[in-house]
């Protein structure tokens, strides 16, 4: 093992966490749901400074890693906007597009993944759902309280897979 991949993981979700999604809401509030609009605005979210500096500072000992529920087509936007934040470069892990399960699942799959062959220090996290599986499942949690949560964008988490 190099030194790089001994080093254990501290791993981020994004929206809620390190991107404050609030401005892009709206999208979600409507009947039906505004999906496309709603993802192409993430481009424009303000950073939330206490997950950045928790992720900054996480970087001292760990390898930062990204796990979202956002889906693979955001990848590039998703990526610049890190980059434009000053985030620390670490692998990104998202949902496939055509993938719709409750994020609790989906990002369960990845983290017992990634824990085959490295220690996970942290996962941070907004989602409440997503934590209180996570701490069942072993991992030590970091419940991501910086902003407020959104009613439209935790049901859409949970019933339609989306983020």
């Amino acid at each position: 093992m190099t030194q790089k991949s001994s080093r254990p993981l501290a791993v981020f979700d994004l929206d809620g966490t390190l991107a404050d999604s609030a401005h892009r809401q709206r999208f979600l509030e409507r009947k039906p749901r505004d999906w496309d609009a709603f993802f192409a605005a993430a481009p424009q979210d303000p950073p939330l400074a206490e997950g950045v500096a928790l992720a900054l500072k996480s970087a001292e000992e760990c390898e930062v890693v990204y796990l979202t529920g956002r889906p693979e087509r955001c990848r590039r936007d998703t990526l610049d906007w890190l980059a434009a934040q000053g985030l620390p470069e670490g692998r990104v892990w998202m949902r496939r597009n055509d993938d719709r399960r409750p994020a609790r699942r989906t990002k369960l799959d990845v983290l017992r993944g990634l824990a085959h062959d490295r220690e996970i220090r942290v996962l941070v996290d907004d989602d409440e759902l997503v934590c209180e599986d996570a701490e069942r499942a072993g991992f030590t949690v970091v419940r991501a309280r910086w902003t407020g949560a959104s009613e439209a964008l935790k049901d859409a988490q949970e019933r339609e897979g989306r983020t």
